[in-house]
Order: C-alpha cells, then sequence, then structure tokens
C-alpha cells in the first residue's frame, strides 16, 4: 500500500496553469525524486501536498485518507506525520528564537506540553550529530551546513512518517552536501520515514532516490527506478538533464546535448507535444499529443521515445 498517492494533481494561479494533472505514488520507507528545471512546478507539487498551496483539481491520498482540501483544523493533526524542510534553511527559521525553541517548536504547536523540551531539543540535536550546546545559539550564529541540520532536526520532532524536502542541498559546498545525503539515507533506514525531495541536483538524486520523476511544464514526461532513468532514459527532456549533469570523465562532457532555448510560457503552452519546439530529438510526428504510458513500472510522455542505442 502506498503512504503517498497524489492523482491527476491540478493547480492554477489566476489563469496560468501550473500543475497540469501529476500523478505519483511513494511507499512507506522509500525516497521519491522530483526533478526539473526552475518553473517546471516542483516546489508547487510539495506545497500543494502539505496544503500550504491551492489545488483545484486532483486527489492527495495520506496512507489512505483524502487531504487535498481539508480545512487547517482537520489538517493539523496531520501534519505530525508529514512534515516539510524548506529550500533556505536560515530564512526559515525565526532570527529571535533559540535553536532550542525553534526544534521544539512543533511540540508547542501541537499542545504536546507533557513534553520534557529541553531533553528533546538535545536528542534531536543528538540524531543530526550536532553538539547539545547548540540549544542556546541563534540562527545566526550557524553555517550553512548547520543550518541544514537544524531543518532536519525540526521536520523529525514529532517522528513524522513522510518528510518533503525542498532543494535540501542547495547552496552547499559539495563535501557538506555529502555529510548531508548520508545523514538523510541513515535517518531514513533507522527511522522508516519516506521522503519526497525536489531537486534540480541530479547527483543528489543518485545519492539518496529509489524511484524519480521528471517534470516539465507541470507535467510528468518520464517515472521510474533512479537507477533505470540514469541508465536509459527514453525521453529526450530527460536524457538533455542527464547529458548536462556535472561528469568528472571528460569523454561524458564531451557527449552533452544542449537544449533549446528557455522553456516557454505557461501562458502559452506549445501545440502537441510541449517540449517539441526544445527537444533535440524531434520529429515531425511529434505534432501530435503525447499519452502518459506505464510499461513494466516505467511511465513516459513521448511519442517518438528514445532507443537504448541513442541513450547510451
Amino acid at each position: 500500500m502506498s503512504l503517498l498517492s497524489v492523482e491527476n494533481l491540478k493547480t492554477s494561479f489566476g489563469s496560468v496553469n501550473v500543475l497540469a494533472g501529476v500523478s505519483f505514488k511513494v511507499k512507506p520507507g522509500e525516497t521519491y525524486a522530483l526533478v526539473g528545471e526552475s518553473g517546471s512546478g516542483k516546489t508547487t507539487v510539495i506545497r500543494a501536498i502539505a496544503g500550504l498551496a491551492p489545488a483545484q483539481e486532483g486527489s492527495v491520498k495520506f496512507a489512505g485518507q483524502e487531504i487535498r482540501g481539508l480545512p487547517e483544523r482537520a489538517l493539523r493533526p496531520l501534519r505530525k506525520d508529514i512534515s516539510m524542510m524548506f529550500q533556505d534553511p536560515v530564512g526559515s527559521l525565526s532570527p529571535r528564537l533559540t535553536i532550542g525553541s525553534l526544534i521544539t517548536e512543533p511540540y508547542r504547536i501541537q499542545g504536546m506540553k507533557e513534553r520534557d523540551l529541553d531533553a528533546e531539543a538535545r536528542r534531536l540535536l543528538q540524531m543530526v550529530n550536532l553538539p547539545a550546546h547548540f540549544v542556546d545559539r541563534y540562527p545566526y550564529q550557524l553555517s550553512g551546513g548547520q543550518a541544514r541540520r537544524v531543518g532536519v532536526a525540526r521536520a523529525l520532532a514529532l517522528e513524522p512518517k513522510l518528510i518533503l524536502a525542498d532543494e535540501p542541498t542547495a547552496g552547499l559546498d559539495v563535501s557538506v552536501q555529502g555529510e548531508l545525503l548520508n545523514l538523510l539515507n541513515d535517518l531514513r533506514e533507522r527511522l522508516g520515514l519516506a521522503m519526497v525531495i525536489i531537486t534540480h541536483n541530479l547527483n543528489v538524486v543518485r545519492h539518496v532516490a529509489d524511484r524519480m520523476g521528471i517534470l516539465y511544464l507541470g507535467r510528468l514526461v518520464e517515472e521510474g527506478t533512479t537507477h533505470d532513468i540514469f541508465e536509459t532514459p527514453r525521453h529526450p527532456y530527460t536524457r538533455c538533464l542527464l547529458s548536462a549533469n556535472p561528469e568528472p570523465d571528460p569523454d561524458a562532457r564531451l557527449n552533452r546535448i544542449a537544449l533549446k532555448g528557455e522553456p516557454p510560457s505557461l501562458l502559452n503552452r506549445p501545440a502537441g507535444c510541449e517540449f517539441r519546439e526544445r527537444c533535440p530529438f524531434a520529429q515531425e510526428i511529434c505534432v501530435q499529443i503525447p499519452q502518459w504510458e506505464v510499461q513494466d513500472g516505467h511511465g513516459l510522455r513521448c511519442i517518438a521515445p528514445l532507443t537504448p542505442e541513442v541513450t547510451a
């Protein structure tokens, strides 16, 4: 059974269709990554799941319960099971509160007065490998990596079943990224957490995700296991994203495939395949509208998918 099930999620802001029918599922203990360029709708997806952005159509089920459209009063008890890590770790922390107060704030919001907050703060800091004396520090006294760990500790406070992580390594040095990703992997295994991670960093996806979905203009264009998509991407957009991923091998860098231009405006979506005008592999048949098809657990929205010879 899926812990999280998103079906045909649609979100509009005014006349702009940001999400045009996104569907995916996440099992307990699984990490699912959503990947795409800026403006693809990644952040809107997880904000809609968390009830922080409106969704006009579709379904969001958590542990079998429909949560889309629930009023805040009904949604609040579920917030202990669904936690969010924000992209800006320092900006999401009040500068007037100590780290101890910040990471135990979820207990106060949920009315858990019986907890020893000082002991809980130290326990949570230990979980993310920060010293206990950090309880008395303020956000401005933290490095970027330390602020990320505080965000993780805060997200873990209520022992959630699902974490929604928005660009968890953005702005961090490579070495610090690796430390944080190892921490997330360790916590997932120890606590049985499920995670939805949104990122444009494909090295992050390869390191932590079991499965991944590729978003373009608010639609999934490809989905599968992380291993399968990295080894044999079938959508040209996926192929271009993987091609642009930094590689230490100079021969690999010579085989990069550049995307044409910028993503089109959401106010004027292209006819037929929406990626057609930027696609280096476009064919005449691509003027048709591609449908979502799933074969052997691999989802694809492409009329002229790439063959293994092209993706090699």
